[in-house]
């Protein structure tokens, strides 16, 4: 998919790069959208990859002297949806991150990415801009800021130059308040096709400063109605000053629903989109006028990511040099070593069954969409068919094969994990294509939360797909294995 993959360990190293390779060469974290362009032929003439997973301190979610929030290149999605700091003071964000993909996908998925993307159906595009958002570009001639507002120039199209690098997002912090009170409180609302893994049809932001009496300003803001994201202005200028009434509140999605400029696809027409923009908005501006934006946002989301996750590559910050592929990947699998002479060009999914032999690992979609593929990185659940293969050189990987415990003296077979156990005893599969994928979703999070509950078990498995059976078996069978 690529001749040459490099993972740089300094901004500087990653910059300069860029600058040599420009517009053949693409900037990773997450790879979720890129390995997916890639292997559709979409995006073409990209001979370089350059992986920025292990560049220092971009993890960062902070808060400055001046009320400015922070958000470095390589926040995940999972980072943001879990960060205290966001949800008192940017739940419009948190709410996108949450809502994006599944718990695997959003261990990848970085904030930055889906920006960079520039698709107007990205989730978390919307609530920025509602909240006044910049990006901070950096290249070896210098940096610029950039308002987020004035970053897109159509569909898939940005003001990003070939030598840049989007090293952090900011946006002043909302002056948050108990609700029913004065001060700055916003929400998040999208449509899709099914409450996980879905793209938006329809998606809205928005923020609003309450004064003592009425509003002192309104901020609504549209996703995958247009080219780019865009401000229902009138609906703004329309609310200010006014008190959330239902007449004002049915006027004012009247009013956006008007700004929307929606197309006809397969996934909806124009004239759904333009009603949907309606209730959406009338729904959110009912929710915060009533307090109840929160609820339906878990404070404690499951991430997948266990008790000993690690950061993404954090383990070589610092212990290497820039790493450049082809070469051999290095890597530790279910506690063994591997060294991958061949396969630098592949995903993760295709190293582990082609050059390392671990068929336990299914490909379903090949896609992101399934779960099938779920394994173990440094810690965290992913899909390894959106993982670059090079990503796991100095990784840490568990696969299936290595949730069982090892043979010890006088045992004929290895001692299975108990979700493992719980699904051979309680019948959980069916064709069991997709039971391994099920089955390390399970473990990761009873890792994170030994007594979970059946909220809990149906986010984690939200990410894997089961074509057989109707989910009743395999939700038992987690909630067996809790109990062992």
């Amino acid at each position: 998919m690529w001749n040459n993959y490099f993972i740089p360990t300094t901004l500087e190293e990653t910059l300069q790069l860029l600058a040599e390779r420009r517009e053949k060469a693409r900037l990773v974290a997450g790879a979720t959208d890129l390995m997916l362009e890639l292997e559709r032929g979409v995006r073409k003439g990209i001979e370089t990859v350059i992986d920025i997973t292990r560049l220092p301190n971009l993890d960062r979610i902070t808060l400055d002297e001046n009320g400015i929030i922070h958000l470095g290149a390589l926040v995940t999605h999972n980072a943001a949806a879990c960060s205290k700091l966001l949800r008192e003071r940017a739940f419009p964000l948190v709410s996108a991150a949450w809502q994006v993909g599944a718990p695997q996908i959003r261990n990848r998925a970085t904030v930055a990415g889906n920006i960079v993307t520039a698709s107007p159906a990205n989730d978390t595009i919307t609530p920025l801009i509602a909240l006044g958002a910049w990006v901070l570009l950096a290249s070896e001639k210098g940096t610029r800021q950039v308002p987020l507002a004035e970053f897109y120039t159509g569909v898939r199209k940005t003001v990003m130059l070939p030598d840049e690098m989007l090293v952090e997002i900011a946006f002043p912090a909302l002056h948050s308040s108990p609700a029913g009170s004065a001060g700055q409180r916003g929400t998040f609302l999208k449509l899709g096709l099914r409450r996980a893994q879905a793209i938006s049809l329809v998606n809205t932001a928005i923020v609003l400063d309450f004064g003592p009496v009425g509003l002192k300003s309104a901020v609504i803001t549209l996703g995958a109605v247009a080219p780019t994201i865009i401000h229902a202005t009138e609906a703004e200028i329309f609310l200010a000053g006014k008190e959330l009434t239902e007449i004002s509140i049915a006027r004012a999605a009247e009013l956006a629903s008007t700004a929307a400029r929606p197309i006809d696809d397969i996934r909806g027409s124009a004239a759904y989109r333009k009603a949907m923009v309606k209730v959406l908005v009338m729904r959110a501006l009912r929710q915060l006028r009533d307090g109840r934006e929160q609820s339906e946002v878990p404070e404690s989301p499951v991430l997948l990511w266990g008790k000993a996750a690690q950061a993404n590559g954090k383990r070589n910050i610092g212990k290497e040099t820039l790493k450049a592929f082809p070469s051999p990947i290095l890597t530790s699998i279910n506690g063994k070593e591997y060294i991958f002479n061949s396969g630098h060009e592949k995903s993760l999914l295709r190293l582990l069954r082609e050059e390392g032999g671990l068929t336990g690992t299914k490909e379903g979609c090949a896609e992101g969409e399934c779960g099938a593929c779920t394994i173990f990185l440094d810690g965290k659940a992913v899909m390894a068919c959106l993982v670059p293969a090079p990503r796991a050189d100095g990784a840490e990987i568990v696969t299936v094969e290595g949730l069982s415990s090892p043979l010890e003296d006088g045992q004929e077979e290895p001692a299975l994990h108990p979700v493992q156990a719980a699904f051979v005893a309680d019948d959980a599969v069916q064709c069991g294509y997709c039971t391994p994928g099920f089955i390390m979703s399970a473990a990761k999070l009873l890792d994170e939360r030994p007594h979970p509950a059946r909220d809990d078990i149906m986010q984690a498995i939200s990410g894997n797909l089961c074509r057989c059976t109707g989910y009743y078996k395999i939700v038992q069978a987690i909630e067996d294995a809790a109990k062992l």
